[in-house]
């Protein structure tokens, strides 16, 4: 058995880290969530936030844009030129992919300052990127109603989880060779 854990010591490390700390963000983001909460910042802080940012620039495309608390449920209400379009709920924020991310990153880390940073960098990222990608969708629906289920359930969750495949393997191509050789030997 002990040869065994040996052998596979820096898988063991691997799924150590990556479910430690994934398990430590969604135990923090839940937390977030259950604190977060208030009549200012419905549904929360971070979602209220992507929904007044989503508004912002979907107005800057040409299209009158705004957002209110949807009255039966946690989320906010994007109109598009009069038109209900869609809701932003807390899963519209970035936060659970960004969690995901770094729990990885974290399991490939090498020194703490640039596992850290890249962290940072990457997480602004795919906050950015999920910004326009509700802002690319919100237009696509309101130009485009008839692709709704490809839109919302394909193409755009590709976008977003893409950029952050994109983000590991670009980590991931930083580790020095013989880190990796190392790793493979042992």
């Amino acid at each position: 058995m002990k040869a065994l854990f040996v052998k596979y010591k820096s898988v063991i490390r691997f799924l150590a880290l990556f479910l430690g700390t994934y398990l430590l963000l969604s135990l923090l983001y839940n937390a977030y969530l259950h604190f977060g909460q208030s009549e200012t910042w419905y549904p929360d802080p971070i979602t209220h936030l992507v929904a007044k940012q989503t508004s912002m620039l979907t107005s800057g495309f040409g299209y009158q844009a705004e957002i209110t608390p949807h009255p039966n449920e946690a989320s906010m209400k994007l109109i598009l030129n009069d038109r209900y379009l869609a809701r932003i709920v807390e899963g519209c924020n970035a936060l659970s992919v960004i969690a995901l991310f770094a729990a990885f990153i974290v399991a490939f880390h090498q020194k703490w300052k640039p596992t850290l940073l890249y962290i940072f960098v990457g997480s602004v990222l795919i906050y950015c990127a999920n910004l326009f990608r509700i802002v690319l969708l919100a237009i696509a629906l309101y130009e485009y109603p008839q692709y709704e289920e490809v839109l919302h359930g394909v193409v755009f969750p590709a976008i977003i989880y893409g950029m952050v495949f994109l983000l590991w393997v670009l980590w991931v191509r930083r580790i020095p060779a013989n880190k990796q050789q190392d790793e493979q030997i042992a």
